[in-house]
């Protein structure tokens, strides 16, 4: 968490905020014991930090003023988000102003689909649609490496595979120690590291951009924005 913890504390600015946490993306570990990791990680702030527990969810997220979601399975995670009625509240509250933050399946699921995620689907969703609160998709723990005796696809082909098929929507590629930071439509790529923009070109053939750091992406954002769902 060192890495983002400047990024959450400039996000959490009012030390009277509340803060849910969500847990739901863990399947070994206990929500109780994923939310005293996280709280360990975040004792820099001062704001209250309440693990979102399945018996009264909707009340937690309801009363909060910041909403963050820890990683995990993707799949899990946005199967029980539906099956607690907590899709329509969180993209209503995130796009009312509520901050919203995530890693991993947590930034998974802030994208249009969970189409690109690195999870295996080890439980259905109702939907793979994710909250959509960008208009493109996300691929976090972005790392392309063809390894020695594997003869599976690369990190970069299942990507490519993904705008040859869904030609209209950008996939933006999160290596470790980076992030994408949303204010007032201005999206900007943060991070110690390049990061990564797949899309298609005239032709329907897959593009690979490296993202600079610090790179403005609110073209990116605004462009697409008919694109949310």
């Amino acid at each position: 968490m060192e890495n983002a913890l400047p990024l959450i504390i400039e996000s959490v600015s009012n030390n009277n905020h509340k803060i849910a946490f969500i847990p739901f993306a863990s399947v070994q570990r206990s929500y109780y014991e994923y939310g005293e990791m996280v709280k360990r990680a975040l004792t820099s702030l001062p704001n209250l930090i309440e693990v979102v527990k399945p018996i009264d969810a909707k009340k937690t997220v309801e009363h909060a003023d910041v909403i963050i979601v820890g990683g995990g399975n993707t799949f899990k995670l946005l199967h029980d988000i539906y099956n607690l009625d907590l899709f329509e509240l969180i993209r209503n509250k995130v796009e009312g102003g509520t901050t919203y933050i995530g890693w991993s399946a947590g930034a998974n699921i802030a994208g249009r689909t969970i189409c690109t995620t690195n999870d295996m689907p080890i439980i259905e969703p109702r939907s793979f649609t994710a909250l959509g609160l960008f208009p493109f998709q996300i691929n976090p723990h972005y790392f392309n490496q063809q390894v020695d005796g594997h003869n599976g696809e690369t990190r970069d082909q299942r990507l490519e595979e993904y705008v040859i098929l869904n030609p209209n929507i950008p996939v933006i590629g999160i290596p470790e120690g980076t992030a994408l930071k949303l204010s007032n439509s201005i999206l900007q790529f943060n991070g110690d590291r390049d990061g990564v923009l797949f899309q298609t070109d005239a032709n329907k053939l897959p593009l690979k951009k490296l993202i600079s750091q610090g790179e403005d992406l609110s073209w990116l954002y605004l462009k697409n924005s008919d694109l949310r769902v």
